[in-house]
């Protein structure tokens, strides 16, 4: 039977990564790539026995290396696997028995697939919210060699072949730190989603409305449709309504009420801080000629 690789991203984790590592503790080959923690998530996680890798990176640049694709690209690089068939997991997710399971079933007879998406649990509020999430698949399993990430944060996953999908889930606890946490972090990363946003515009990145709906590449429909998304006029009021009505939100309750509302509040966030943007580029950009010519 072939074996699984883990790969695990960090940064200030020591509330959920020793639970992460227990819910994949059948591997033989952990591997733990930080970016900069100053909490005890490194000592935790090498206490557990995982390979841990320190790397900071800045998150606001856009080379190589500079941004969440990047540095999880760097990753995938630079650190040696045991196993070809490598499995993601963030620190606030838990993969569950059947998952290995069903892991272990796929990668023994993978046919042509490169790689497999996996279902996604999300929890809030002590709640499966199970309808109002705008995904419920992730690319998580895959051959090493044959996938790279792309864009600022929210990063897609790019498959050289084909890909499969997996029946069995993992659980997600996006809000295990509490609401401030999640506050903060959605505050960085609508921060990068409006530089992602203003370097497309200003890279006349095009989208296609045929890829959009029809490309059979899940994560190539899913970028078209995200440039096409970023065009949408009123787009907090759309993706509250696309959520809590489209995808029945509502049945999921509270939760899905309240889950609704904050990623309004995240798009209205997103929408705000590429209008700052747009309105500082040309002081910017006259700031940066002045300076040139002075040198």
């Amino acid at each position: 039977m072939p074996g699984i690789s883990i790969l695990v991203y960090t940064k200030n984790e020591q509330l959920d990564i020793l639970a992460c590592l227990q819910s994949v503790a059948w591997s033989d080959d952990i591997h733990v790539l930080d970016s900069g923690s100053n909490d005890a998530t490194v000592a935790i996680a090498r206490n557990f026995g995982a390979h841990v890798i320190e790397r900071t990176y800045g998150e606001n640049k856009l080379a190589f290396g500079g941004d969440e694709a990047g540095h999880r690209n760097w990753g995938l690089k630079n650190i040696s696997f045991k196993h070809e068939w490598i499995y993601i997991i963030d620190a606030d997710e838990r993969m569950t028995p059947e998952l290995f399971s069903a892991a272990e079933s796929a990668i023994a007879s993978p046919g042509r697939h490169v790689a497999f998406r996996v279902q996604r649990h999300d929890f809030f509020l002590d709640t499966w919210i199970k309808h109002v999430t705008p995904s419920p698949f992730n690319i998580r399993l895959f051959l090493h060699g044959k996938v790279h990430y792309e864009r600022l944060v929210n990063s897609i996953t790019v498959v050289d072949g084909p890909v499969g999908e997996i029946a069995a889930h993992f659980n997600h606890y996006s809000f295990s730190k509490g609401m401030s946490n999640w506050f903060d972090k959605h505050n960085r990363y609508s921060s990068l989603e409006a530089a992602q946003i203003v370097f497309n515009t200003n890279s006349k990145a095009k989208f296609s409305l045929r890829k959009a709906f029809f490309s059979k590449a899940i994560n190539e429909r899913r970028f078209h449709q995200k440039e096409m998304y970023y065009r949408a006029p009123f787009r907090p009021l759309l993706m509250f309504g696309l959520l809590y009505f489209v995808k029945r939100g509502f049945l999921d309750g509270r939760a899905g009420l309240t889950y609704a509302l904050l990623r309004s509040i995240y798009e209205y966030m997103i929408v705000l801080k590429v209008r700052e943007m747009k309105t500082l580029e040309p002081a910017v950009s006259n700031e940066s000629h002045q300076t040139a010519v002075s040198g």
